[in-house]
């Protein structure tokens, strides 16, 4: 008899997933010279298995300060960070930073080499074989089969963005971390190393958490998208745009995606200047 009730109330609803990293009402402070200054106040979010978080928002509302705290380097005046349900409090390698720089990478290493060492020194690898073979398979991934013996030095921006997102990806760290990766590049190579970042993703289906300013690009990168306010940064919004796939890149969702986030920013940015003093 149970059994039949159970069967005429049709499957047992499925449990909710489990976020992979949690920002609970993160209120980040540092210091200058002169002042004490609150880049984020009392911002929260989730970032769940297979994410394609980003941050979004004008210069100044903390959206690397918050990587930099999800990464270990700052702790939180108020609220926590917690990492599969860890408070983080200091770096680790299950958090892997890519940065804008081109020179993260060392200069008196091969792209191979670049990599070998993060895999041992990050305590991923044992062995110097186990190592390479890794290494080769994420430069593979990466489409640097031929670069893999070269130095930074010869190697084009792009390029050695590549290196440092295979290491980063090498290391299966629980969220790779990127601090607008793409900006320094010019404007067809950060089209291509999207759609390259997109095709990675596809195939591994690895967690990110992303900075950037461009709508444009939040749109392309992300799956889902934390809108920030000006300084101090605080949640504006979160967006939903996994409806959005490859080919909806300057279509009708896609456009109308940018606009609704250009209208909520422009919004803020005329509330600034009523806000500012005047001469």
């Amino acid at each position: 008899m149970a059994e039949a009730t159970r069967a005429a109330a049709g499957p047992a609803p499925a449990a909710a997933p489990t976020p992979i990293l949690d920002v609970d009402g993160v209120t980040l402070q540092y210091k200058t010279k002169e002042h004490l200054i609150t880049a984020t106040y009392r911002v929260g979010f989730q970032v769940y298995p297979s994410d394609r978080f980003v941050l979004l928002g004008p210069s100044g509302c903390g959206k690397s300060t918050l990587l930099k705290g999800v990464a270990g380097y700052m702790k939180p005046v108020e609220g926590e960070m917690r990492l599969k349900g860890r408070g983080i409090s200091e770096p680790g390698p299950d958090r892997v930073m890519v940065f804008q720089e081109f020179d993260q990478l060392l200069p008196w290493k091969t792209v191979r080499q670049n990599i070998t060492f993060a895999l041992i020194n990050g305590g991923r690898c044992a062995t110097g074989a186990e190592a390479d073979d890794i290494a080769r398979q994420y430069i593979r991934k990466v489409k640097l089969d031929r670069f893999e013996d070269t130095y930074p030095h010869m190697l084009s921006g792009g390029m050695k963005q590549r290196v440092a997102i295979a290491r980063g990806m090498a290391m299966e760290p629980d969220v790779l971390l990127m601090d607008e990766p793409f900006a320094a590049l010019d404007a067809l190579t950060r089209r291509q190393m999207q759609e390259e970042l997109l095709q990675l993703w596809e195939d591994t289906h690895f967690t990110v958490l992303f900075v950037t300013h461009s709508i444009e690009e939040a749109c392309i990168v992300g799956s889902r998208i934390l809108v920030l306010s000006p300084h101090p940064g605080q949640v504006k919004a979160e967006l939903n745009a996994h409806h959005l796939g490859h080919e909806d890149v300057g279509g009708e969702p896609f456009s109308a995606l940018q606009k609704r986030i250009h209208d909520m920013l422009f919004a803020d940015r005329i509330l600034e200047e009523e806000a500012a003093p005047h001469a």
